[in-house]
């Protein structure tokens, strides 16, 4: 009898794969092992509609409880990948147990960045990226609190809409000259900083934190101006770091990621890797990149059952992703690092509107507010030379 697959992780990227290996014919042991004990969920909801006590936990589950048992996987919960062993191709799990398999899969995604600040570590300061990460926000958000939240990327500003929509005081210090600087153009800053202000959410832009001031709790958020934010709450929004410790304690190869070829393979022909924690080639932008985002979550998992059970498959997507604030839902389309400029249609004014990214004329991203069709079309229009490459 031959060895199990064997999934590390239990997220999104996790679900997919022992979904996809089912449904691609394979009959086999599959374990999943996570160090969390919820099956797995959504996670772009936890800074939405779940944040907001909008949505309920079981409803971001994938898929009902007694799916896992009804289709032979294994799924241990509350469980930690200690060590990946390539040369005895089994993983080792706490209380030294090792688990062989034929096949193993990283799908361990990411952790959020640490406020490299004094104070960080202090009761009160929060990072949103986990079910029971909101679960502790929300037992002490209560309205009327004064929230700092530093970083003004996605996660930041959708909290703060929710955040601000269930009574709380909100606060956004950004260290850049503007909100979204790293992925968006400054029409699109200016107008996510304007929805801010309208609802009353104070935005700083081009300021540091030196500390976070308080002695067991949090009690303010120091500027490197001097100024001290008063703070019940602290949520640390300045982006994620990979979980790729394993893959790199087993030497397989890292490179923004753990290293993978257009079949999800490591440098390890047994172990594949998917999802946030993964850096892929991308031919239509021409160079290696690690999306975090449910789009490819989904897709590069269902890429990567295929080539585990030796299905030609070559991942090479269009990244795709949304955030919604307040009323306003935001879809980009592309990767627009290394754009020379950018056109504006629609009407910004009335909150419907798209922008378009060029480099060297090349159409290389879209970014869309509450404009779903200029969304669509502009995935059409990336996809266009991938068609026509593997058309060629």
């Amino acid at each position: 009898m031959s060895a199990p697959f064997v999934i590390i992780g239990a997220g999104q990227a996790a679900a997919q794969a022992a979904v996809s290996l089912r449904a691609e014919g394979y009959g086999g042991e599959i374990v999943m092992i996570g160090d969390e004990t919820h099956l797995p969920y959504q996670r772009p909801p936890l800074s939405k509609a779940f944040l907001a006590g909008e949505m309920s936990a079981d409803r971001l589950e994938l898929k009902a409880p007694n799916f896992y048992p009804d289709s032979g996987i294994d799924v241990r919960l509350g469980t930690r990948a200690v060590r990946l062993l390539p040369a005895a191709k089994a993983v080792e799990i706490d209380g030294g147990i090792r688990i062989a398999y034929e096949r193993a899969l990283i799908a361990t995604g990411t952790r959020a960045r640490a406020l490299p600040v004094p104070g960080a570590d202090l009761e009160g300061v929060f990072s949103i990226r986990s079910i029971d990460d909101v679960a502790r926000f929300r037992a002490v958000a209560q309205p009327g609190a004064k929230l700092v939240i530093v970083g003004g990327g996605y996660i930041g500003l959708e909290v703060a809409a929710k955040a601000n929509r269930i009574g709380l005081d909100v606060t956004v210090v950004e260290g850049q000259p503007r909100v979204l600087a790293r992925v968006a153009c400054e029409t699109i800053s200016r107008y996510a900083t304007d929805l801010q202000l309208a609802h009353g959410v104070r935005v700083l832009t081009s300021m540091g934190v030196s500390a976070i001031t308080g002695t067991e709790r949090v009690t303010g958020v120091e500027l490197v101006t001097g100024e001290v934010l008063p703070a019940d709450l602290v949520l640390a929004a300045v982006g994620a770091v990979p979980n790729l410790e394993l893959a790199a304690d087993a030497s397989l190869a890292i490179e923004n990621g753990i290293r993978v070829d257009a079949q999800a393979r490591t440098s390890d022909p047994s172990i594949y890797a998917v999802g946030d924690v993964a850096s892929f080639p991308s031919g239509l932008y021409g160079r290696r990149i690690r999306l975090e985002s449910v789009q490819n979550a989904i897709d590069q998992a269902k890429a990567a059952a295929k080539a585990m059970l030796e299905g030609a498959v070559t991942y090479d997507p269009v990244p795709w992703f949304w955030s919604d604030q307040y009323d306003t839902k935001l879809q980009i389309a592309g990767l627009l690092d290394g754009f020379d400029r950018t056109e504006c249609e629609g009407d910004v004014a009335a909150g419907r509107f798209c922008v378009r990214y060029f480099a060297s004329e090349r159409l290389i991203a879209v970014c869309s507010v509450n404009d779903p069709k200029s969304h669509m079309l502009a995935r059409r229009a990336l996809a266009a030379p991938l068609a026509q490459g593997s058309a060629a």
